[in-house]
């Protein structure tokens, strides 16, 4: 115990661990700041304070990295290190979000046809991202980041991946790796923001109810803020936002799913000539997230607390997020996007006509 401390002690008490947690909590409180202003609150906190960390590299590096090969290498793992545990934190914490009481009662009938948005979105996502040669990472990413929630979904999936093999990929890998993050974080902000855009003007011109508008948003729009700024505007923000939760719901099994079927390509696809033990292939940070909302649901002392520590937990993931940013390579990033934005764009095309068409049907 003594040494466990001790090595943490030496890898977090450094002053470029210093310099990054300052500037990653600076830019998650801007972001938490800046969303509430009109046209920012399309984007959200979350992409906010990833935009700020990109724009503090270029400072950063000049002021602090460049003056020594230590100070760069030391802000480069400090930045690591910070998006990989407050991620998983954060996560956690945003499950005080989900009512569960709420959701299996107001929100029984959109469970089902967030099973099915999910499940449908991330299969065909994945499919059309490979058929366009978008790496297994990152095509995975951006569907789930579609199909789910946006920036909070890519962050699980990622961890829930990365969870299976991140101590045996090299150090290039967990670069890439992070890359793709942005990438596909980047795509679901942008694809979310324009769909937004589309609902609020398209939907008033359809034969839609007014719940039936709700639904749609949340069925089909990317971010929870995207769901709730279009409900909003359309007048049916408590539905937008129920079905959007049911969506948000999802993220317990599909973060499992993955995980698994990660690991078991990863050993299909490696020479595995090992006996050793196997490493079960379960993203124990969502147990948290479970548990938070089960607590959050069925014991009154966090029923006031909830929405406290879901800030908190926008708070570490907005972080988390700043320091992604902080490590991103640019070059990197724009020359494998592309196709994953096209394959984001069709997709999200195709969950607004499904969406459309679910709503008029059976609600």
């Amino acid at each position: 115990m003594k040494q466990f401390i001790s090595t943490w002690w030496q890898r977090i008490a450094t002053p470029s661990m210093l310099v990054a947690v300052t500037l990653c909590l600076l830019a998650s409180l801007a972001g938490a700041y800046l969303k509430q202003l009109p046209v920012l609150n399309l984007f959200g906190a979350l992409i906010i304070a990833l935009l700020i960390g990109m724009l503090a590299q270029w400072p950063v590096q000049k002021l602090w990295s460049n003056t020594s090969e230590d100070r760069r290498n030391g802000l480069s793992s400090a930045a690591g290190l910070i998006a990989n545990k407050l991620l998983r934190l954060g996560i956690i914490l945003l499950g005080f979000k989900l009512n569960l009481e709420l959701l299996f009662t107001q929100g029984v009938k959109s469970l089902p046809l967030a099973a099915l948005v999910v499940t449908l979105t991330i299969l065909g996502t994945y499919a059309l991202a490979r058929a366009l040669k978008v790496s297994p990472h990152l095509a995975m990413l951006t569907a789930g980041g579609t199909g789910i929630c946006g920036a909070a979904a890519v962050m699980a999936i990622s961890g829930s991946m990365n969870s299976t093999d991140a101590e045996i990929i090299s150090d290039e890998e967990k670069q890439e790796r992070a890359n793709n993050e942005v990438m596909a974080v980047a795509t679901v902000a942008v694809m979310g923001t324009i769909f937004a855009l589309i609902d609020i003007a398209l939907l008033p011109a359809l034969p839609l109810s007014t719940a039936q508008r709700g639904i749609v948003a949340g069925a089909s729009l990317h971010e929870i803020a995207h769901a709730v700024a279009a409900g909003d505007a359309l007048g049916a923000v408590d539905v937008a936002t129920i079905m959007k939760l049911s969506r948000v719901l999802m993220l317990i099994v599909a973060a499992v799913v993955i995980a698994v079927w990660w690991s078991r390509r990863n050993q299909k696809a490696s020479a595995s000539g090992s006996t050793g033990p196997k490493k079960l292939p379960i993203p124990w940070f969502m147990l948290g997230f479970i548990a938070a909302s089960v607590l959050g649901t069925i014991v009154p002392v966090f029923h006031a607390w909830a929405p406290h520590l879901v800030d908190a937990g926008y708070i570490f993931l907005g972080m988390a997020m700043a320091a992604l940013g902080l490590n991103v390579n640019f070059k990197a990033m724009l020359s494998h996007g592309r196709n994953a934005v096209i394959a984001s764009f069709i997709a999200s095309v195709c969950l607004l006509a499904f969406s459309i068409g679910a709503a008029a049907l059976f609600f």
